[in-house]
């Protein structure tokens, strides 16, 4: 493997179609396009200013770098990548891709990231600002999430989170084979239209949550005790711990919990509406 060292590169295209390199404490300044159609990478404290760095790349290792704000959309239609220790203030990351391995990494505009990707492995992701991550990715493993960013895992396949905080705003939504545990999940209209959504000791903050949710598990769950109108026209099992405010029109399955506030049945619920409602 070539090894480059302490050189700074810029313009368009600088290492088009290189092959075997060891990247370390290189500086891509602004142009496009400067790692593209490339195989077996390594970059190692390394700075990111200009455009489209990581495109069409397979087999890659992206370790102690910083992207710089003109270091968007940097990494796209690639595989194979293992990225640690790494700081990114560009948005648009992660595109197309697939077999991506993520440990310790702080995204401070996570705007449309990861989206249409899989084989996505998480270790101790930090997100923050944007909107809509992960959207139509599937097979992802997630073991440390904090997010606050908008709209997280819409239309997302065959996911496993453990040990999250995720500050957002309609969450899960249209996902299908997702499971959550361990986790605080704080935002309005988490899950709805999911498809076999299962929650495992977890806190759920926001209003109107789990909706239109079909075969909806819930597992030594929390509710926040201003989350009301929960579970309307959604199938599911729920073991709930402590109080829920509100329970409005489920379809059918059961619900237990401690304690429930109120429960509403009005015209508008949906058949078969024989879901079972009691304390424990």
């Amino acid at each position: 493997m070539q090894l480059i060292k302490n050189r700074e590169f810029g313009g368009e295209r600088p290492l088009f179609a290189s092959h075997d390199l060891h990247l370390d404490n290189v500086t891509i300044l602004a142009g496009e396009s400067a790692i593209k159609e490339c195989s077996n990478i390594v970059a190692t404290n390394c700075r990111f200013e200009g455009n489209y760095p990581f495109w069409h790349v397979h087999g890659f290792t992206i370790e102690n770098c910083y992207f710089a704000v003109g270091g968007r959309s940097a990494l796209w239609y690639s595989d194979h990548l293992k990225m640690k220790d790494t700081v990114i203030d560009a948005p648009k990351m992660f595109r197309e891709m697939s077999e991506i391995d993520i440990e310790n990494v702080v995204m401070n505009d996570a705007d449309e990231v990861f989206w249409r990707c899989s084989g996505i492995r998480v270790k101790n992701l930090k997100l923050h600002e944007g909107t809509y991550p992960f959207m139509f990715s599937r097979d992802i493993i997630v073991d440390g999430l904090e997010s606050d960013s908008k709209y997280v895992f819409q239309y997302v396949k065959n996911v496993e989170i453990h040990n999250a905080r995720i500050t957002t705003k309609d969450a899960f939504w249209e996902v299908e084979n997702v499971t959550i545990y361990d986790s605080v999940l704080d935002g309005e209209y988490l899950g709805w239209h999911s498809r076999n959504l299962r929650l495992v000791n977890c806190h759920i903050s926001g209003e109107q949550p789990l909706c239109y949710a079909h075969d909806l598990v819930l597992e030594n769950c929390t509710f926040d005790a201003a989350c009301d109108r929960a579970f309307e026209y959604s199938t599911l099992r729920a073991d709930i711990r402590g109080s829920i405010a509100n329970i409005k029109n489920p379809t059918s399955g059961l619900i237990v919990a401690d304690s429930i506030g109120s429960v509403t049945l009005d015209e508008n619920i949906l058949p078969p509406a024989d879901c079972v409602i009691r304390t424990r």
